[in-house]
This record gives structure tokens, sequence and C-alpha cells, in this order.
């Protein structure tokens, strides 16, 4: 049986977390792993919700400091038990159902980085809103043409990865903004193998998406970073 760590970075989620941690704990009540919710100092209710999980594979960690999304995977990633680590968001938007898919593929594949794919070009109910979907087609072509394509899907917050991945190559990662998967995709010097699996990709049902202007042009500038590192040195 595979043992694995979910790390899901939060901000005020405090009405959907409520209603993803027991679902994830239904769905994988015959599994051995842990659950690591990281909150980026949420002003919201977040930390009232989580203090009443108490579970001993249950661990709720509130990072202090500017609201980055990939410091609070890191953070995860280094207080993860287990070698095997899934990454989701906790808007329900990811579903803990779809977990089940990643440990399947895994046992399939031995690979060292599982992709839950959303398909934006060609599946049509990808329940994103128009910016949304423009801004993540656009910023997948962007990185298929300047890095190379790896996954259809290399903007997804739904992912497996092996913790040695990030631990051979942390030295190397950007590791802020908001896609620490695009970090972990592409980075010199290391050689991964990757595969997709289709995922159901909610719409988000309460808070606001993260999602604007800012974060786009600074997955932009991070891209053309990426680049500069790969490609040009």
């Amino acid at each position: 049986m595979i043992k694995f760590t979910i790390i899901i970075p939060v901000y005020n989620e405090a009405k959907n977390l409520k209603i993803l941690v027991p679902k994830i704990y239904k769905e994988l009540k015959n599994n051995i792993f842990e659950l690591i919710i990281v909150d980026d100092d949420s002003n919201d209710e977040t930390y009232n919700v989580l203090k009443k999980f108490k579970k001993n594979n249950f661990h709720h960690i509130i990072r202090k400091g500017n609201k980055d999304l990939s410091q609070s995977c890191v953070l995860g990633f280094k207080n993860a038990k287990y070698d095997k680590i899934i990454v989701m968001d906790g808007d329900l938007q990811h579903k803990p159902n779809d977990i089940k898919k990643f440990l399947i593929s895994y046992k399939n594949n031995q690979v060292d980085i599982i992709v839950g794919s959303r398909d934006l070009f060609k599946n049509k109910k990808h329940n994103l809103n128009f910016f949304r979907l423009f801004a993540s087609r656009l910023l997948v072509i962007i990185i298929n043409f300047l890095l190379g394509k790896k996954t259809s899907d290399p903007m997804s917050g739904f992912f497996m990865f092996k913790k040695k991945i990030f631990l051979r190559s942390q030295k190397n990662l950007i590791q802020k903004g908001y896609k620490i998967l695009l970090d972990l995709l592409y980075n010199k010097n290391q050689e991964i193998k990757v595969v997709d699996i289709n995922i159901n990709f909610d719409s988000r049902m309460k808070g606001k998406s993260k999602m604007g202007l800012k974060i786009l042009i600074d997955l932009i500038f991070m891209i053309f970073k990426k680049f500069k590192e790969i490609k040009l040195f």
C-alpha cells in the first residue's frame, strides 16, 4: 500500500474546508496517509474550523509573513512524513475521490510526477470563467513554446510527486508565486518522468478565486525566468 502525504495550501477557505476535510477522510478511510493544511494566516474562520479536526494524521500549520501559495507548499513539503506527496487546492474545485486515480496511476507507472489535468483545450466542461480560461490557455501556450511540453496542464494545482524531486532540486527552485508545479517541472539539471491523469474540476462554490491580473503577470515573469535558467545557461 502506498503511504502518502496530502498538502493543501489555503487562505480564507473556512467554508470550503469544513466540507473538504471530512470528504477526504471518507474517501481515503482504507489508506495510510497524513493531511497537512498550510494556512497563509487566514483572517476568516479557517483556524476555528481546522482546530475541530482531531486526528493523529491531521496537521494544521499557520505560516506567517507574506501571502504566497508556493511558499506554503514548500513548508508542507519540508514537514511531509512520507515520500509520496499529493498537492490539492482547498476550494473544493479538486475532488477528493480523484486522489485514488493518482494512487492507481503511480502503481501502474512508477513515475516522478503525476499531473491532474483539466485538459483546457479539449475539455468543454472545464468550469472556469472566461478570464481564468483565457489566462490558463495563454500560459500553457507560452510554457510549451519556451520550455517544452511536459504535460497538458502545467498550471494544475492538483498533482502527485516524489518528495526527493523537491529535496534534490530545492536550491534551484524559485519557490515563490502561485504555481509550484511549474517550478518543479522545469528545473535545470533534472530529468523527470511525467504522466497526466484526467481530473474532474468543479466550479468554486464559496469564496473568491485568487487568480487576477497581477498573478497572471507574475506567472509570465516566472516562465521567462525559467526559460533564462534552463535554455540560456
